[in-house]
């Protein structure tokens, strides 16, 4: 797969400007050192030795972080930072690293918060610009939410966009969205290229459900895992105390299960993980349901966990997508509800079932500890990477190191739970629930 891909970032021209922060060419002295482009980052971590060739630059990623000779003079620069699509813990934190490190390291004065996602662009919405400096962004990391606001759409009105991009005078923009945002982002990126305009575009990595392709997690993920097993817990009590109880719980991940996955593995209280990429019967000798029906015979209780994206090749009669261009899903927490319901008062067995949504608490949450950290330097490496000029990438954390990926090779995969991995295979191990709870002759 490596070999197929191409981690060239792009620059808007010849660097030429000493950096204004103080930092070391030499190892050894104690202070902190530039950071060169013939750094790298390995993109495969495993390896046969049998096969060991050399290293090429398929292979390997772009090391971020400040250069000490950088693209724009920062006392010219103009800042645009615009946060897309839903709320994602962490948002406010990477706004205010980013502002913070653009006002102190380099002296850019001019910052401007563009509101309500792409829309904040669009003359006929007619949302002010917010100018944004420490004193404004100090404390936002506390709040959960955006403090720019954001919204769904807009981000196909490429020219409008790039109109108001011009009449701003705008030489950079950092953008805050998931797969839809970093679209648009490349969209504008490729109409910036058309009108010959110097500005950086820089994407930094939101959702939740971290599907993003080549990260090895995108921000918010820590703390909605940290949420959904506080919420688990108290579904765990509430079926242990009833009779034959049953907690279900709802969490976010439309196409990927690492959320569910990794709640189940964090609480050790889960007894089903039902996700996208593994399929599964409710029905049949095999099927999910006659599996219940065991544990809870045995048991006396049971705890399940669904990823929002289960059961749609079942559930949706029409597609529809919402303004951002995502999938309308039906709603498999509640028709798996429904239907355990059915199915035991079908066998006259009673239950006490507590089924629990809480993805909107979840992802309107402020950070925790761990995707605060991680959000304070994503907003960092993104400032640097602009300053120097570099466009249309995505920071993101490779093998644990920071890293320049190009937007556009990062947004044609999505990641998702492989079932043949060891992600799966621990949360089996978790749960003791069948590999696959699917009937052999009913796929």
């Amino acid at each position: 797969m490596a070999e197929a891909m191409d981690f060239t970032i792009e620059e808007l021209g010849k660097r030429s400007i000493k950096s204004p922060i103080v930092m070391s060419t030499t190892d050894g002295d104690l202070i902190a050192n530039y950071v060169t482009d013939d750094q790298y980052v390995r993109f495969g971590a495993d390896i046969k030795i049998e096969e060991q060739q050399p290293i090429g630059k398929s292979e390997v990623l772009e090391s971020a972080g400040p250069r000490e000779i950088i693209y724009f003079a920062p006392a010219h620069v103009h800042a645009g930072i615009v946060s897309c699509g839903g709320l994602c813990p962490g948002i406010n934190d990477v706004i205010r690293a980013i502002v913070r490190c653009l006002w102190y390291r380099y002296g850019v004065k001019r910052i401007s918060g563009i509101q309500y996602g792409y829309k904040g662009f669009l003359p006929e919405c007619k949302y002010e610009i917010r100018k944004l400096d420490p004193d404004l962004v100090d404390d936002i990391h506390k709040l959960g939410g955006t403090f720019l606001g954001s919204a769904r759409g807009g981000g196909r009105e490429v020219s409008k966009i790039v109109d108001a991009m011009e009449q701003l005078n705008l030489n950079m923009l950092f953008t805050i969205g998931g797969d839809g945002t970093q679209h648009g982002t490349l969209d504008i990126a490729e109409e910036v290229d058309k009108r010959h305009l110097k500005i950086a575009m820089v994407g930094i990595p939101k959702t939740v459900d971290n599907d993003f392709a080549l990260l090895q997690r995108s921000f918010g993920f820590d703390t909605a895992v940290s949420k959904a097993v506080e919420v688990v817990a108290s579904a765990h009590m509430e079926a242990h105390s009833a009779i034959n109880g049953i907690g279900l719980v709802k969490v976010m991940g439309r196409e990927s299960g690492f959320i569910a996955a990794h709640t189940a593995l964090a609480s050790h209280e889960v007894n089903f993980v039902l996700i996208p990429e593994v399929p599964f019967n409710l029905e049949g000798y095999n099927g999910f349901l006659p599996h219940l029906e065991r544990r809870i015979l045995s048991r006396g209780h049971a705890v399940i966990v669904v990823a929002e994206g289960v059961m749609q090749e079942l559930l949706l009669t029409e597609k529809k997508t919402d303004a951002g261009g995502n999938l309308k899903m039906a709603d498999a927490g509640i028709y798996l509800r429904d239907r355990i319901v059915k199915y035991f008062s079908e066998k006259k067995i009673e239950i006490n079932l507590k089924y629990i949504d809480p993805s909107y608490i979840i992802r309107s949450a402020p950070a925790n500890p761990s995707d605060s950290i991680y959000c304070e330097r994503l907003g960092n490496a993104a400032a640097h990477a602009a300053m120097a000029g570099k466009t249309k990438l995505i920071i993101g954390l490779v093998n644990d190191k920071f890293v320049h990926l190009p937007i556009k090779t990062v947004i044609a995969h999505r990641n998702r739970v492989e079932p043949e991995g060891d992600l799966w295979r621990d949360t089996l191990d978790a749960t003791h629930q069948p590999p696959l709870m699917v009937n052999k002759f009913n796929q």
